[in-house]
Protein backbone atom coordinates (compact mmCIF):
# COMPACT_ATOMS: atom_id res chain seq x y z
CA UNK A 1 0.00 0.00 0.00
CA UNK A 2 1.63 3.48 -1.40
CA UNK A 3 0.45 5.11 2.08
CA UNK A 4 2.62 2.76 4.76
CA UNK A 5 5.56 4.19 5.36
CA UNK A 6 5.07 7.63 4.59
CA UNK A 7 5.07 9.42 7.56
CA UNK A 8 8.73 8.47 7.72
CA UNK A 9 9.85 8.92 4.47
CA UNK A 10 13.04 11.67 4.46
CA UNK A 11 11.97 12.68 0.87
CA UNK A 12 8.31 13.23 2.16
CA UNK A 13 7.95 17.22 1.07
CA UNK A 14 6.22 19.72 3.81
CA UNK A 15 4.36 23.11 2.12
CA UNK A 16 4.50 26.27 4.01
CA UNK A 17 3.28 26.49 7.72
CA UNK A 18 0.05 27.77 8.94
CA UNK A 19 0.98 30.23 11.95
CA UNK A 20 3.74 31.44 9.77
CA UNK A 21 3.04 30.82 6.12
CA UNK A 22 6.01 31.45 3.88
CA UNK A 23 5.81 31.11 -0.18
CA UNK A 24 8.89 30.61 -3.09
CA UNK A 25 8.81 33.23 -4.98
CA UNK A 26 10.58 31.05 -7.60
CA UNK A 27 7.85 28.36 -7.24
CA UNK A 28 4.82 30.84 -7.33
CA UNK A 29 6.34 32.48 -10.72
CA UNK A 30 5.17 29.05 -12.70
CA UNK A 31 2.08 29.33 -11.29
CA UNK A 32 1.34 31.74 -14.84
CA UNK A 33 2.79 29.05 -16.85
CA UNK A 34 2.06 26.04 -15.51
CA UNK A 35 -1.72 26.58 -14.80
CA UNK A 36 -2.47 28.11 -18.46
CA UNK A 37 -5.25 30.04 -17.00
CA UNK A 38 -6.23 32.51 -19.58
CA UNK A 39 -6.00 35.82 -17.85
CA UNK A 40 -8.66 38.28 -19.27
CA UNK A 41 -9.94 40.90 -17.27
CA UNK A 42 -13.73 39.27 -16.84
CA UNK A 43 -14.95 36.30 -15.86
CA UNK A 44 -16.78 33.94 -17.65
CA UNK A 45 -19.98 33.84 -18.75
CA UNK A 46 -21.28 30.96 -16.72
CA UNK A 47 -19.83 32.34 -13.73
CA UNK A 48 -21.94 32.63 -10.37
CA UNK A 49 -20.96 36.19 -9.54
CA UNK A 50 -22.84 36.73 -6.20
CA UNK A 51 -21.84 33.04 -4.84
CA UNK A 52 -18.62 33.56 -5.78
CA UNK A 53 -18.54 36.90 -3.67
CA UNK A 54 -20.29 35.25 -0.58
CA UNK A 55 -18.18 32.09 -0.48
CA UNK A 56 -14.95 34.32 -0.29
CA UNK A 57 -16.61 36.54 2.55
CA UNK A 58 -17.10 33.13 4.27
CA UNK A 59 -13.56 31.77 3.47
CA UNK A 60 -12.06 35.37 4.84
CA UNK A 61 -13.82 35.41 8.05
CA UNK A 62 -13.29 31.84 9.21
CA UNK A 63 -9.67 31.98 7.95
CA UNK A 64 -9.23 35.04 9.54
CA UNK A 65 -9.74 33.88 13.16
CA UNK A 66 -7.47 31.29 13.05
CA UNK A 67 -5.17 33.70 11.49
CA UNK A 68 -5.15 35.82 14.28
CA UNK A 69 -4.10 33.46 17.30
CA UNK A 70 -0.28 33.69 17.01
CA UNK A 71 -0.38 38.10 16.35
CA UNK A 72 -2.63 37.80 19.24
CA UNK A 73 -0.72 35.47 21.49
CA UNK A 74 2.72 37.27 20.38
CA UNK A 75 0.91 40.63 22.19
CA UNK A 76 -0.65 38.90 25.43
CA UNK A 77 3.26 37.44 25.92
CA UNK A 78 4.81 40.75 25.96
CA UNK A 79 2.50 41.77 28.79
CA UNK A 80 3.53 38.18 31.08
CA UNK A 81 4.70 40.60 34.19
CA UNK A 82 2.43 43.70 34.21
CA UNK A 83 0.36 44.45 36.73
CA UNK A 84 -3.85 42.91 36.22
CA UNK A 85 -2.06 41.29 33.11
CA UNK A 86 -4.99 38.38 33.21
CA UNK A 87 -7.54 41.15 33.10
CA UNK A 88 -5.67 42.57 30.36
CA UNK A 89 -4.68 39.07 28.30
CA UNK A 90 -8.53 38.36 28.12
CA UNK A 91 -9.69 41.68 26.86
CA UNK A 92 -7.08 41.56 24.13
CA UNK A 93 -8.35 37.88 23.23
CA UNK A 94 -12.41 39.16 23.17
CA UNK A 95 -11.39 41.65 20.93
CA UNK A 96 -9.04 39.90 18.76
CA UNK A 97 -10.66 36.26 18.91
CA UNK A 98 -13.82 36.50 20.38
CA UNK A 99 -13.00 33.97 23.06
CA UNK A 100 -12.02 33.88 26.48
CA UNK A 101 -8.90 32.04 27.68
CA UNK A 102 -8.40 29.62 30.06
CA UNK A 103 -7.77 31.10 33.37
CA UNK A 104 -6.03 28.12 35.05
CA UNK A 105 -3.02 28.46 32.36
CA UNK A 106 -3.00 32.41 32.73
CA UNK A 107 -3.23 31.96 36.92
CA UNK A 108 0.49 30.35 36.71
CA UNK A 109 2.31 33.45 34.81
CA UNK A 110 3.91 34.94 37.58
CA UNK A 111 5.57 31.70 38.79
CA UNK A 112 6.74 30.46 35.92
CA UNK A 113 6.25 31.40 31.50
CA UNK A 114 3.17 31.68 30.08
CA UNK A 115 2.35 28.25 28.62
CA UNK A 116 2.02 29.88 24.99
CA UNK A 117 1.67 26.46 23.73
CA UNK A 118 -1.49 25.56 25.67
CA UNK A 119 -2.48 29.21 24.56
CA UNK A 120 -2.05 28.23 21.23
CA UNK A 121 -3.87 24.91 21.02
CA UNK A 122 -7.00 26.40 23.29
CA UNK A 123 -7.16 29.09 20.55
CA UNK A 124 -7.30 26.65 17.77
CA UNK A 125 -9.86 24.81 19.73
CA UNK A 126 -12.51 27.62 20.48
CA UNK A 127 -11.96 29.11 16.80
CA UNK A 128 -13.79 25.15 15.91
CA UNK A 129 -16.06 25.71 18.10
CA UNK A 130 -17.11 29.20 17.08
CA UNK A 131 -16.90 28.03 13.63
CA UNK A 132 -19.26 25.00 14.26
CA UNK A 133 -21.74 26.85 16.24
CA UNK A 134 -21.99 29.54 12.74
CA UNK A 135 -22.04 26.70 10.47
CA UNK A 136 -25.17 24.90 12.46
CA UNK A 137 -26.93 28.06 13.44
CA UNK A 138 -26.83 30.47 10.72
CA UNK A 139 -25.76 28.20 7.55
CA UNK A 140 -22.93 30.20 5.95
CA UNK A 141 -22.87 28.16 3.24
CA UNK A 142 -26.69 27.55 2.24
CA UNK A 143 -26.37 23.61 2.26
CA UNK A 144 -28.14 22.43 5.16
CA UNK A 145 -31.16 19.70 4.89
CA UNK A 146 -34.00 21.13 3.84
CA UNK A 147 -32.71 24.66 2.17
CA UNK A 148 -34.12 25.61 -1.11
CA UNK A 149 -30.46 24.79 -2.59
CA UNK A 150 -30.40 21.05 -1.41
CA UNK A 151 -33.81 20.57 -2.15
CA UNK A 152 -33.26 21.63 -5.81
CA UNK A 153 -30.05 19.41 -6.43
CA UNK A 154 -31.81 16.53 -4.94
CA UNK A 155 -34.08 16.97 -6.88
CA UNK A 156 -31.77 17.72 -9.60
CA UNK A 157 -30.25 14.22 -8.67
CA UNK A 158 -32.84 12.18 -9.14
CA UNK A 159 -33.81 13.50 -13.05
CA UNK A 160 -30.00 12.33 -13.49
CA UNK A 161 -30.62 8.86 -12.38
CA UNK A 162 -29.17 8.96 -8.84
CA UNK A 163 -30.75 8.28 -5.71
CA UNK A 164 -27.36 9.23 -3.58
CA UNK A 165 -24.28 10.44 -4.03
CA UNK A 166 -20.96 9.44 -2.30
CA UNK A 167 -17.70 11.46 -2.97
CA UNK A 168 -14.57 10.58 -1.07
CA UNK A 169 -11.75 13.16 -1.70
CA UNK A 170 -8.17 12.91 -0.23
CA UNK A 171 -7.75 13.83 3.17
CA UNK A 172 -5.19 16.54 2.37
CA UNK A 173 -6.61 19.70 3.79
CA UNK A 174 -5.74 21.09 0.27
CA UNK A 175 -9.32 19.65 -0.90
CA UNK A 176 -11.36 20.14 2.13
CA UNK A 177 -13.72 22.20 0.20
CA UNK A 178 -14.25 19.90 -2.71
CA UNK A 179 -17.95 19.25 -2.30
CA UNK A 180 -19.16 22.87 -1.67
CA UNK A 181 -16.50 24.89 -3.35
CA UNK A 182 -14.81 23.06 -5.99
CA UNK A 183 -17.97 21.02 -7.29
CA UNK A 184 -20.87 23.90 -5.77
CA UNK A 185 -22.94 20.55 -4.20
CA UNK A 186 -24.89 21.61 -1.23
CA UNK A 187 -23.28 19.47 1.37
CA UNK A 188 -26.20 18.33 3.11
CA UNK A 189 -26.84 16.66 -0.25
CA UNK A 190 -23.36 14.17 -0.66
CA UNK A 191 -22.16 11.72 1.72
CA UNK A 192 -18.55 12.71 2.09
CA UNK A 193 -15.62 10.44 3.67
CA UNK A 194 -12.49 12.03 3.38
CA UNK A 195 -9.47 9.08 3.22
CA UNK A 196 -5.73 9.70 2.79
CA UNK A 197 -4.83 9.16 -0.95
CA UNK A 198 -9.01 9.22 -1.62
CA UNK A 199 -8.50 5.18 -0.84
CA UNK A 200 -11.50 4.56 1.10
CA UNK A 201 -12.84 1.75 2.88
CA UNK A 202 -14.49 -1.05 0.55
CA UNK A 203 -16.11 -3.23 2.68
CA UNK A 204 -17.38 0.21 4.52
CA UNK A 205 -18.41 1.80 1.62
CA UNK A 206 -20.58 -1.38 0.82
CA UNK A 207 -22.13 -1.58 4.28
CA UNK A 208 -23.45 2.26 3.62
CA UNK A 209 -24.89 0.89 0.08
CA UNK A 210 -27.02 -2.26 1.63
CA UNK A 211 -28.27 0.93 4.39
CA UNK A 212 -29.29 3.34 1.28
CA UNK A 213 -30.74 0.12 -0.72
CA UNK A 214 -32.51 -0.90 2.52
CA UNK A 215 -33.98 2.86 3.38
CA UNK A 216 -35.39 2.35 -0.49
CA UNK A 217 -37.51 -0.67 0.21
CA UNK A 218 -38.39 0.16 3.29
CA UNK A 219 -38.99 4.15 3.33
CA UNK A 220 -38.89 5.13 -0.19
CA UNK A 221 -36.64 7.86 0.77
CA UNK A 222 -35.55 9.36 -1.33
CA UNK A 223 -37.37 7.07 -4.11
CA UNK A 224 -38.99 3.68 -4.27
CA UNK A 225 -36.53 0.86 -5.01
CA UNK A 226 -38.12 -0.42 -8.00
CA UNK A 227 -36.98 3.16 -10.24
CA UNK A 228 -34.12 2.78 -11.93
CA UNK A 229 -31.92 5.09 -10.69
CA UNK A 230 -27.96 4.65 -9.39
CA UNK A 231 -25.94 4.76 -6.49
CA UNK A 232 -23.09 7.31 -7.28
CA UNK A 233 -19.61 6.29 -5.96
CA UNK A 234 -16.83 9.61 -6.90
CA UNK A 235 -13.34 9.23 -5.64
CA UNK A 236 -11.33 12.85 -6.15
CA UNK A 237 -7.80 12.20 -6.12
CA UNK A 238 -5.63 15.41 -6.56
CA UNK A 239 -2.61 16.69 -8.52
CA UNK A 240 -0.19 20.30 -8.33
CA UNK A 241 0.05 21.92 -11.64
CA UNK A 242 2.69 23.90 -9.62
CA UNK A 243 5.00 21.72 -8.50
CA UNK A 244 3.50 18.54 -9.77
CA UNK A 245 7.03 16.81 -8.19
CA UNK A 246 6.29 17.64 -5.06
CA UNK A 247 2.95 19.13 -3.84
CA UNK A 248 0.99 15.84 -5.31
CA UNK A 249 -0.82 13.31 -3.14
CA UNK A 250 2.04 13.16 -0.52
CA UNK A 251 -0.19 9.10 0.05
CA UNK A 252 0.98 8.31 -3.53
CA UNK A 253 4.56 9.76 -3.42
CA UNK A 254 3.44 12.85 -5.57
CA UNK A 255 2.93 10.49 -8.63
CA UNK A 256 -0.52 11.62 -10.48
CA UNK A 257 -0.90 8.44 -12.69
CA UNK A 258 -0.64 6.22 -9.46
CA UNK A 259 -3.01 8.41 -7.59
CA UNK A 260 -5.46 7.86 -10.31
CA UNK A 261 -5.34 4.38 -11.18
CA UNK A 262 -5.35 3.45 -7.20
CA UNK A 263 -8.93 5.45 -7.09
CA UNK A 264 -9.75 3.93 -9.84
CA UNK A 265 -8.74 0.61 -8.76
CA UNK A 266 -10.84 1.22 -5.54
CA UNK A 267 -13.97 2.04 -7.47
CA UNK A 268 -14.09 -1.12 -9.48
CA UNK A 269 -13.49 -3.12 -6.45
CA UNK A 270 -16.65 -1.32 -4.59
CA UNK A 271 -18.81 -2.29 -7.98
CA UNK A 272 -17.52 -5.53 -7.75
CA UNK A 273 -18.08 -6.46 -3.88
CA UNK A 274 -22.08 -4.97 -4.75
CA UNK A 275 -22.18 -7.01 -7.63
CA UNK A 276 -21.11 -10.44 -6.12
CA UNK A 277 -22.91 -10.12 -3.06
CA UNK A 278 -25.65 -9.03 -4.22
CA UNK A 279 -27.28 -9.35 -8.39
CA UNK A 280 -24.86 -8.45 -11.18
CA UNK A 281 -25.73 -4.98 -12.33
CA UNK A 282 -26.71 -3.77 -8.63
CA UNK A 283 -27.17 -0.05 -8.68
CA UNK A 284 -24.10 1.47 -8.86
CA UNK A 285 -22.28 3.78 -10.95
CA UNK A 286 -18.19 5.08 -10.58
CA UNK A 287 -17.06 8.09 -11.42
CA UNK A 288 -13.06 9.57 -11.22
CA UNK A 289 -12.03 12.84 -10.90
CA UNK A 290 -8.52 14.51 -10.68
CA UNK A 291 -8.18 18.29 -8.67
CA UNK A 292 -5.95 20.29 -9.44
CA UNK A 293 -5.12 22.06 -5.95
CA UNK A 294 -3.17 24.83 -7.26
CA UNK A 295 -6.41 26.09 -9.13
CA UNK A 296 -9.35 23.81 -8.42
CA UNK A 297 -10.05 23.05 -12.10
CA UNK A 298 -11.00 19.49 -12.59
CA UNK A 299 -10.07 16.74 -14.67
CA UNK A 300 -13.24 14.19 -15.22
CA UNK A 301 -12.03 10.76 -16.32
CA UNK A 302 -14.71 9.41 -18.67
CA UNK A 303 -16.04 5.74 -19.01
CA UNK A 304 -15.13 3.44 -21.11
CA UNK A 305 -17.36 0.92 -23.32
CA UNK A 306 -17.00 -1.96 -21.32
CA UNK A 307 -18.03 0.55 -18.29
CA UNK A 308 -14.93 0.55 -16.62
CA UNK A 309 -12.58 4.47 -16.13
CA UNK A 310 -10.38 5.43 -18.80
CA UNK A 311 -7.54 6.76 -17.05
CA UNK A 312 -6.05 8.46 -20.28
CA UNK A 313 -8.99 10.31 -21.86
CA UNK A 314 -10.64 13.21 -19.25
CA UNK A 315 -12.34 16.12 -19.43
CA UNK A 316 -10.47 19.04 -18.35
CA UNK A 317 -12.36 22.09 -17.07
CA UNK A 318 -9.51 24.19 -17.53
CA UNK A 319 -9.52 23.64 -21.04
CA UNK A 320 -13.45 24.12 -21.28
CA UNK A 321 -13.33 27.43 -19.46
CA UNK A 322 -10.11 28.97 -22.15
CA UNK A 323 -12.03 27.54 -24.79
CA UNK A 324 -15.04 29.49 -24.43
CA UNK A 325 -14.14 32.39 -22.27
CA UNK A 326 -15.06 34.48 -25.66
CA UNK A 327 -18.36 32.62 -25.80
CA UNK A 328 -21.97 33.52 -25.18
CA UNK A 329 -24.05 32.23 -22.67
CA UNK A 330 -25.42 29.73 -25.40
CA UNK A 331 -22.25 29.21 -27.11
CA UNK A 332 -20.56 28.06 -24.27
CA UNK A 333 -23.19 25.71 -23.45
CA UNK A 334 -23.37 24.34 -26.86
CA UNK A 335 -19.72 23.82 -26.46
CA UNK A 336 -19.57 21.91 -23.28
CA UNK A 337 -22.54 19.63 -24.14
CA UNK A 338 -20.90 18.56 -27.67
CA UNK A 339 -17.60 17.80 -25.62
CA UNK A 340 -19.66 15.69 -22.65
CA UNK A 341 -21.81 13.74 -25.46
CA UNK A 342 -21.97 15.68 -29.23
CA UNK A 343 -25.54 16.85 -28.18
CA UNK A 344 -26.20 20.33 -29.18
CA UNK A 345 -28.38 21.75 -26.30
CA UNK A 346 -27.85 21.15 -21.97
CA UNK A 347 -32.40 19.71 -22.74
CA UNK A 348 -30.80 16.99 -24.21
CA UNK A 349 -28.32 15.82 -21.74
CA UNK A 350 -29.44 12.55 -19.73
CA UNK A 351 -28.40 9.81 -16.86
CA UNK A 352 -24.74 10.58 -15.74
CA UNK A 353 -23.90 13.32 -18.82
CA UNK A 354 -26.75 16.02 -17.12
CA UNK A 355 -24.82 15.15 -13.73
CA UNK A 356 -20.93 15.91 -15.57
CA UNK A 357 -22.85 19.06 -17.37
CA UNK A 358 -23.23 20.58 -14.10
CA UNK A 359 -20.45 19.82 -12.38
CA UNK A 360 -18.50 21.46 -15.09
CA UNK A 361 -20.18 25.03 -14.95
CA UNK A 362 -20.35 24.62 -11.27
CA UNK A 363 -16.44 24.21 -11.30
CA UNK A 364 -16.19 26.97 -13.89
CA UNK A 365 -17.33 29.48 -11.19
CA UNK A 366 -14.77 28.36 -9.08
CA UNK A 367 -12.15 28.70 -11.06
CA UNK A 368 -13.41 32.34 -11.83
CA UNK A 369 -12.63 32.53 -7.91
CA UNK A 370 -9.16 31.08 -7.42
CA UNK A 371 -8.49 33.54 -10.60
CA UNK A 372 -10.41 36.63 -8.84
CA UNK A 373 -9.36 35.80 -4.91
CA UNK A 374 -6.01 34.10 -5.33
CA UNK A 375 -4.64 35.10 -8.35
CA UNK A 376 -5.45 32.53 -10.45
CA UNK A 377 -3.54 29.84 -8.41
CA UNK A 378 -3.55 29.63 -4.50
CA UNK A 379 -0.33 31.04 -2.94
CA UNK A 380 0.26 28.23 -0.53
CA UNK A 381 0.76 24.99 -2.61
CA UNK A 382 1.71 22.88 -0.03
CA UNK A 383 0.32 21.90 3.28
CA UNK A 384 -1.02 25.33 5.68
CA UNK A 385 -3.91 23.18 7.55
CA UNK A 386 -4.26 24.81 11.30
CA UNK A 387 -5.65 21.51 12.92
CA UNK A 388 -6.33 17.58 12.42
CA UNK A 389 -9.31 15.93 12.78
CA UNK A 390 -10.04 12.87 13.90
CA UNK A 391 -12.77 10.07 14.23
CA UNK A 392 -16.19 10.58 12.41
CA UNK A 393 -18.03 13.56 11.74
CA UNK A 394 -16.84 17.30 10.64
CA UNK A 395 -19.91 17.83 8.74
CA UNK A 396 -19.28 21.36 9.36
CA UNK A 397 -15.49 21.93 7.35
CA UNK A 398 -16.00 23.31 4.20
CA UNK A 399 -12.67 25.33 3.79
CA UNK A 400 -8.78 24.61 1.64
CA UNK A 401 -6.48 24.00 3.97
CA UNK A 402 -8.21 24.52 7.34
CA UNK A 403 -8.43 21.12 8.14
CA UNK A 404 -6.73 17.44 7.89
CA UNK A 405 -8.29 14.20 8.11
CA UNK A 406 -7.67 11.43 9.18
CA UNK A 407 -11.47 9.61 8.99
CA UNK A 408 -11.06 6.34 11.75
CA UNK A 409 -12.75 4.18 14.05
CA UNK A 410 -9.81 3.21 16.09
CA UNK A 411 -6.37 5.09 15.96
CA UNK A 412 -4.46 1.04 15.34
CA UNK A 413 -6.83 0.92 11.90
CA UNK A 414 -6.22 4.52 11.04
CA UNK A 415 -2.56 4.94 11.74
CA UNK A 416 -1.45 5.36 8.47
CA UNK A 417 -3.86 8.77 7.80
CA UNK A 418 -3.10 9.98 11.24
CA UNK A 419 0.90 9.56 10.89
CA UNK A 420 1.11 11.44 7.47
CA UNK A 421 -1.11 14.05 9.53
CA UNK A 422 1.23 14.30 12.43
CA UNK A 423 4.02 14.27 9.89
CA UNK A 424 2.98 16.99 8.22
CA UNK A 425 2.15 19.06 11.60
CA UNK A 426 5.97 18.55 12.38
CA UNK A 427 6.53 20.84 9.85
CA UNK A 428 3.62 22.71 10.14
CA UNK A 429 4.06 23.73 13.40
CA UNK A 430 6.03 21.62 15.99
CA UNK A 431 9.00 23.27 13.70
CA UNK A 432 8.01 26.47 15.32
CA UNK A 433 7.43 25.23 19.05
CA UNK A 434 3.84 25.02 18.34
CA UNK A 435 1.61 22.12 18.81
CA UNK A 436 -0.41 19.83 17.20
CA UNK A 437 -4.11 20.58 17.87
CA UNK A 438 -6.09 17.44 17.22
CA UNK A 439 -10.02 17.33 17.24
CA UNK A 440 -11.24 14.76 17.62
CA UNK A 441 -15.04 13.94 16.82
CA UNK A 442 -18.00 11.06 17.25
CA UNK A 443 -21.43 11.75 15.31
CA UNK A 444 -24.01 9.68 16.90
CA UNK A 445 -27.95 9.09 16.30
CA UNK A 446 -30.14 10.69 19.01
CA UNK A 447 -32.54 8.29 18.13
CA UNK A 448 -30.39 5.40 19.36
CA UNK A 449 -30.36 4.92 23.21
CA UNK A 450 -27.12 5.11 24.78
CA UNK A 451 -25.79 6.50 21.45
CA UNK A 452 -24.48 10.16 23.40
CA UNK A 453 -22.73 8.03 25.48
CA UNK A 454 -20.73 5.64 23.36
CA UNK A 455 -19.71 8.68 21.04
CA UNK A 456 -18.35 10.00 24.23
CA UNK A 457 -16.32 6.53 25.36
CA UNK A 458 -15.14 6.57 21.49
CA UNK A 459 -14.00 9.78 22.16
CA UNK A 460 -12.08 8.99 25.46
CA UNK A 461 -10.68 5.71 23.69
CA UNK A 462 -9.12 7.43 20.60
CA UNK A 463 -7.89 10.09 22.50
CA UNK A 464 -6.24 7.15 25.25
CA UNK A 465 -4.44 5.99 21.86
CA UNK A 466 -3.45 8.79 20.80
CA UNK A 467 -1.52 9.79 24.04
CA UNK A 468 -0.12 6.79 23.80
CA UNK A 469 0.99 6.39 19.89
CA UNK A 470 2.85 9.99 20.41
CA UNK A 471 3.73 10.08 23.69
CA UNK A 472 6.90 12.09 22.85
CA UNK A 473 4.63 14.66 21.68
CA UNK A 474 2.20 15.12 24.16
CA UNK A 475 4.94 14.92 27.31
CA UNK A 476 6.55 18.04 25.98
CA UNK A 477 3.17 20.10 25.35
CA UNK A 478 3.80 19.76 21.60
CA UNK A 479 -0.06 17.97 20.81
CA UNK A 480 -3.04 18.84 22.61
CA UNK A 481 -7.11 17.39 22.12
CA UNK A 482 -9.82 18.58 21.79
CA UNK A 483 -12.79 15.85 22.52
CA UNK A 484 -16.25 16.48 20.74
CA UNK A 485 -19.25 15.17 19.35
CA UNK A 486 -22.42 15.97 17.78
CA UNK A 487 -25.71 14.42 17.25
CA UNK A 488 -25.89 14.22 13.54
CA UNK A 489 -30.55 13.71 13.78
CA UNK A 490 -30.53 17.80 14.65
CA UNK A 491 -28.97 20.69 13.52
CA UNK A 492 -26.85 21.50 16.15
CA UNK A 493 -22.99 22.28 16.09
CA UNK A 494 -20.31 20.15 17.77
CA UNK A 495 -19.96 19.97 21.82
CA UNK A 496 -16.87 20.04 23.41
CA UNK A 497 -16.99 17.04 26.05
CA UNK A 498 -13.05 17.22 27.11
CA UNK A 499 -9.74 18.59 26.33
CA UNK A 500 -5.84 17.89 27.13
CA UNK A 501 -5.89 21.42 28.60
CA UNK A 502 -8.63 21.17 31.41
CA UNK A 503 -7.76 21.95 34.81
CA UNK A 504 -6.34 18.80 36.40
CA UNK A 505 -8.27 18.08 39.63
CA UNK A 506 -5.76 17.41 42.76
CA UNK A 507 -6.32 14.44 44.37
CA UNK A 508 -7.04 14.31 48.05
CA UNK A 509 -4.41 12.58 50.68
Amino acid sequence: MPLRGLAKAKNFTLGPTAPMKTFTENIHTQTKEASNLKRTGKDHILTNDLQNQNLYRYESEIKSDFDRIVPTLKEIARLQHHEDFINAAQKISRENLGIDLPKHVLDKSWVKPLDMRALYAWCVFKQHEKLSDNFFKNDPLEGSAGSRSSIDFEKFLLDCGIHLLDITPCSDGRLAHTVAYVMRIPFSSVRRRSHAGALFDIENTVNRWVKTEHKRYRENMPNEAHQDTRYLKIVTYHFSSVDPLHQGCAAHGSNDELAAQEGSNKLLAFKQAVENSFCCGASVDLMLIGLDTDTDSLKIHLSTSDGKIDLEKTISTLEIYNSTINFSKEEAEREICQIISKKSSKDQLQGIDKFVYKLIVNNISQIDYVKNFHKGSYEDIGHAERFIGVGIGFKEVHLRNLTYFSHLDTVEEGSPDLDVGVKIFTGLNVSQDLPIPVVIRFDYSGKVPGAKDRAIKDCKRVNDAISIRYKNLVDQGLLHTCLTIRNRDEIHSAQIVGMSLDKKTEEAH
